[in-house]
C-alpha cells in the first residue's frame, strides 16, 4: 500500500463562477428527481442531476444538493429516499420539480416505494436507497445511498440535460 502524501492546498481559481458554470454545462447528463416523504407524510422532490453510480458491492450511489435547498432538512435526516431517472416524456416533471412551483405534486402519478418515497410513473429507472451517509464539500451536501431496491423500462429513452437545456430526442 502507498502511503498518503501530505494534503496541499489547492491553488485559487483562475476562472469566474460564471465561466465555471459554463464549463460544468457541457457535461451532458440524465436527470433526476429525487423524493422522500418526511416522517408527517409530507411529499420532498427536487431536479437532480448530480447523480452517479459509485460501487456494485455494496450497491452505492450519490448524488448532492446545495446545502442552501429548502428540502435539506427532510433529506439529510430521513432514512431513505428514491432517485428516478427521468425519460424523455418527463421534460415538464423535470421543469416542475426544478423550480419553486407551489405544489410540486399536483396531478403527479407515482406509487409508493417499499419506505414510503414516491416512485414516479413513467421514470426509466428507479432506485429506492437507505440514506447512508452524507458529506458536507462547499456549497452542497453529497448524499450516498445504499440501493435496496431498483428497477427500470427496458429501452426507455433517458432526458438528458446539456447547456442549460433538456434533450427530449436523441441522434445516437
Amino acid at each position: 500500500m502507498l502511503p498518503l502524501s501530505p494534503l496541499r492546498k489547492a491553488s485559487s481559481p483562475s476562472f469566474s463562477p460564471r465561466e465555471f458554470r459554463a464549463s460544468l454545462a457541457m457535461f451532458a447528463t440524465g436527470v433526476t428527481i429525487v423524493t422522500a416523504r418526511t416522517p408527517a407524510g409530507v411529499l420532498v422532490g427536487l431536479t437532480a442531476n448530480s447523480f452517479n453510480s459509485v460501487s456494485l458491492n455494496p450497491p452505492l450511489v450519490l448524488w448532492s444538493l446545495s446545502q442552501s435547498a429548502s428540502s435539506m432538512a427532510a433529506l439529510s435526516t430521513g432514512s431513505h429516499y428514491a432517485i428516478n431517472i427521468l425519460s424523455a416524456s418527463q421534460k415538464e416533471l423535470a421543469e416542475r420539480f426544478a423550480s419553486r412551483y407551489e405544489d410540486r405534486w399536483t396531478d403527479v402519478a407515482f406509487t409508493e416505494g417499499a419506505s414510503g418515497a414516491p416512485l414516479l410513473t413513467g421514470s426509466a429507472a428507479t432506485f429506492e436507497c437507505f440514506n447512508r451517509s452524507r458529506y458536507e464539500e462547499g456549497d452542497h451536501v453529497i448524499f450516498v445511498g445504499e440501493v435496496e431496491r431498483c428497477s427500470h423500462q427496458a429501452g426507455a429513452a433517458p432526458l438528458l440535460y446539456h447547456g442549460g437545456r433538456f434533450y427530449t430526442e436523441h441522434p445516437l
